[in-house]
């Protein structure tokens, strides 16, 4: 399970704000680069300054990159499916075991688990697609102010608080939300939406790697989506144990995750200690890209 714990899941000193974005980039990248000791296995590891459990996306990313560096040329993930098994220790490195299921003429397969102490914590089904022509139609985009006229997480993190708590600055991804964020919510029950707009964008520039660009989404998919659950119900982190149980995506058209990405996010349904978030991820032109839904548990403590 990803999982994030309003006690003790969560640092919220300002700790890691000084870090510089271009660094946090250089690691993120460096940390997805996987190391290679079979032809299916390799290994990955956490930050150095990783929160108590592995990030969720961070095992989602690296299982994607497992995946794909045993798929044919000229093949690109279209969909994932993932469940999170177990908290993973960021302590230990992470080995993913590739299992190809299956080389077709047009679609690719492949079963990917992470294991940490001789246990799966991960699993994830990928579809890699060769490119095809056909029928094309899309949601329109939400209108929303663009990223320039919005403050970031950070900013106002620090005009709320004073300072900048660290689960806003130890990832590279730059978020511009465009509605409230749970804090706010919390203090102002009148501020609870459905909705969750945010953008987003790697802070910094990627080279022309599009299984990258797509791992980093994945990466980014995790950080904002059960957030979208709290605001909701007008609550903060504090108080509250989350964990995501799965998650799924699917890529409609190539993206740069280093350009802005509107990340809309909505909650059609929380019940049984289990909140649902879905979310649809937008070039600034409009195009919509990629499609995500999660299930996470949410327990009020």
């Amino acid at each position: 399970m990803s999982e994030q714990n309003g006690d003790n899941g969560r640092d919220v000193r300002g700790a890691g704000s000084d870090v510089p974005p271009g660094q946090r980039l250089t690691g993120l990248l460096d940390i997805l680069d996987l190391e290679r000791i079979e032809d299916n296995i390799f290994r990955g590891r956490s930050p150095d300054d990783s929160p108590q459990r592995v990030f969720g996306g961070q095992v989602a990313g690296q299982a994607l990159v497992a995946a794909g560096r045993t798929v044919p040329e000229g093949r690109h993930v279209h969909s994932l499916h993932a469940y999170f098994i177990r908290p993973g220790d960021p302590s230990v490195p992470i080995v993913y075991e590739v299992d190809r299921v299956r080389d077709g003429r047009s679609f690719t397969t492949r079963r990917v688990t992470a294991i940490q102490h001789g246990k799966a914590i991960f699993t994830l089904s990928a579809s890699f697609h060769k490119a095809e022509s056909g029928l094309e139609h899309e949601v329109p985009m939400p209108e929303v102010p663009g990223p320039e006229e919005l403050p970031t997480i950070g900013e106002r993190l620090l005009d709320a608080f004073g300072k900048v708590p660290r689960f806003a600055t130890w990832h590279p991804i730059e978020m511009r939300p465009v509605g409230p964020l749970s804090f706010e919510v919390k203090r102002d029950p009148s501020l609870s939406t459905t909705r969750n707009l945010v953008w987003l964008k790697v802070d910094g520039e990627l080279p022309d790697d599009p299984l990258l660009h797509v791992c980093l989404m994945t990466y980014a998919s995790d950080v904002t989506l059960l957030d979208t659950i709290l605001i909701r119900h007008g609550r903060s982190f504090t108080g509250v144990s989350m964990a995501s149980l799965d998650h799924a995506m699917w890529f409609h058209r190539p993206f740069r995750a280093d350009e802005w990405l509107l990340y809309a996010q909505e909650t059609p349904s929380a019940a049984g200690a289990r909140g649902l978030a879905r979310g649809l991820v937008y070039t600034r032109g409009g195009e919509l890209v990629c499609s995500v839904v999660q299930e996470g548990l949410i327990r009020v403590l």
